[in-house]
Order: structure tokens, then sequence, then C-alpha cells
């Protein structure tokens, strides 16, 4: 199974053990929003959390033993607007160890979350 395939299903299942076997202990997440970089504790903290987001339509658009390239359409449990996110995955070790996020708000009157 490929490393981006694990993460999706282990992110689904909010099976924290198995992502913590899948994200290097050096990783780096900058995801899209408020300049915030995030922790491999951080991502699991979130991961296991009643707030994670829930994605479907997910797609691997290209992977490697070096890099992946991911979409999915994201659903935001803190009343924000899907958004449709694009993921790029560096890997170490077969491990994820950086990885950052982009994405398009699928609503026109999106605002985001804390930016007010």
């Amino acid at each position: 199974m490929s490393i981006i395939s694990a993460y999706n299903e282990a992110w689904e299942n909010k099976d924290v053990k198995a992502l913590a076997e899948l994200i290097h202990d050096d990783c780096v997440f900058n995801p899209h929003v408020g300049g915030v970089t995030m922790s491999k504790s951080d991502i699991l903290g979130f991961a296991g959390s009643d707030n994670s987001p829930r994605s479907e339509q997910n797609r691997i658009l290209f992977e490697n033993d070096e890099v992946g390239v991911a979409h999915s359409v994201v659903h935001f449990a803190n009343d924000s607007d899907s958004e449709a996110v694009m993921s790029f995955m560096r890997f170490k070790d077969g491990k994820i160890i950086l990885m950052e996020t982009g994405a398009t708000p699928l609503s026109e009157d999106y605002k985001l979350v804390g930016s007010e």
C-alpha cells in the first residue's frame, strides 16, 4: 500500500497508532491556514480529536519513494466551509517528513475561520 493511501485510511479511521507509524518523528506540517507549523505530536493530537476534518474524493496524483501529491475535498468540524485541498508530501525512511497544503474554498461566501 502506498504511504498516502495508508495515511488516508488511518486518518479516516482515526487510527492514531497507525498514523504514528507513518509520520516521521521530525515531520513538519505547514497547513494552508494561519501561518501555523505543526509537529508530529500536533498532527496526532488533531487526528484523534473530535474536531478532525474528514475528506472524500481522495486522489493520489503522484507518488514515488521521495514525494507524493494528493487532492481531496475536506470538510471541517469547526463550521468553516469545505475546501478542495492539494497536499504535497516529502518522504524519508518510508514515512512522511514534510507536508504542505494549499486549498480552494468551495463556496462563494467563504470566510476563513479565525480571520475576522
